[in-house]
């Protein structure tokens, strides 16, 4: 079995995986920090709950945060006695048509894995996270390049926290676009702001790769949400990152 790992700025998403089948997935928040006992207990206790008795074969690894994956990674040699498998554009045979792909997020590149293996190409990603990211794979399956965009609740916890009379509201789709009331002002100007940008850097992304035909994937917590409401996204995979990672370990 697989254990993989997406450690991200805001959550950590853990999935494990019996040959290409997502058994179980589950998500912790990345703060406060978790010590290296805390974290093999953790985990431990997790997969046992899914499969008893289950072997550990690989552990692969997305982090996009040093400070909170290194903890992980000592946990996981100590607990399951295996050195983890860390995402870089190193280990993929993708080729990155970017400059430095190395700086690309752990994260990313999971997502450009699974997308090449799962889908039809060219395709755009749409990754709705803590910032929302773009990533454009040719018919040929070259990596083209990318757009990160501020995240959608990252933005809503910004406007709150430094707008004195503005307050955090939760996202989702508005009764109307006129608000009556600041929450529904709020409402409504977040979430077609938000969709409106989206489908904006789409119709750009479109028209400069010069396809005609383009599989749109979204993922991330809001990627269902607007998935539904953007008709351009065709594809809406919450799993996508977990599967990238679990066939990077399995090339």
């Amino acid at each position: 079995m697989n254990l993989v790992i997406d450690v991200g700025n805001t959550a950590i998403k853990i999935g494990l995986f019996k040959e290409k089948e997502l058994l179980s997935k589950s998500e912790f928040s990345s703060h406060p920090p978790k010590g290296i006992d805390e974290w093999g207990i953790l985990l431990s206790i997790w997969i046992n709950r899914v499969e008893k008795e289950s072997i550990i074969n690989k552990v692969i690894i997305a982090s996009v945060v040093s400070s909170v994956s290194t903890s992980i990674k000592t946990s996981i040699k100590k607990y399951f006695k295996l050195v983890p498998i860390e995402v870089s554009s190193d280990i993929v045979k993708i080729p990155f048509l970017c400059h430095n792909p190395r700086k690309l997020g752990a994260d990313r590149i999971a997502n450009i894995v699974a997308a090449c293996k799962l889908y039809k190409l060219p395709a755009i990603i749409i990754d709705f996270g803590t910032a929302t990211t773009f990533d454009v794979i040719s018919k040929k399956g070259e990596y083209l390049g990318g757009v990160i965009a501020p995240g959608i609740i990252s933005s809503l916890e910004s406007l709150s926290e430094k707008t004195e009379k503005l307050f955090s509201i939760d996202f989702k789709k508005p009764n109307r676009v006129i608000g009556k009331n600041t929450e529904e002002n709020l409402t409504s100007g977040i979430f077609y702001y938000s969709l409106g940008g989206v489908r904006e850097i789409l119709k750009r992304v479109k028209e400069e790769i010069k396809e005609e035909e383009i599989e749109v994937i979204a993922t991330g917590g809001l990627g269902e949400l607007l998935g539904k409401e953007c008709k351009e996204i065709k594809q809406v995979n919450p799993d996508l990152t977990l599967q990238g990672l679990n066939l990077i370990g399995e090339e």
